[in-house]
């Protein structure tokens, strides 16, 4: 997913009411044959947790 901030462009570019927000744009698709697509590795959960105990 890619949730830019502040996301209200997508009302005038899609024609909506101000009055409803989009939350979230999926982008789907395969990206162009040139396309530079950055190598993103997951990451593990022990790298982005902490656990406490009482």
């Amino acid at each position: 997913t890619h949730t830019p901030s502040p996301m209200k462009f997508l009302n005038e570019i899609l024609g909506r009411p101000k009055s409803e927000r989009p939350f979230l744009l999926l982008v789907v698709g395969y990206p162009a044959d040139d396309a530079r697509v950055p190598d993103i590795q997951r990451k593990s959960l022990d790298e982005f947790t902490s656990f406490i105990d009482d």
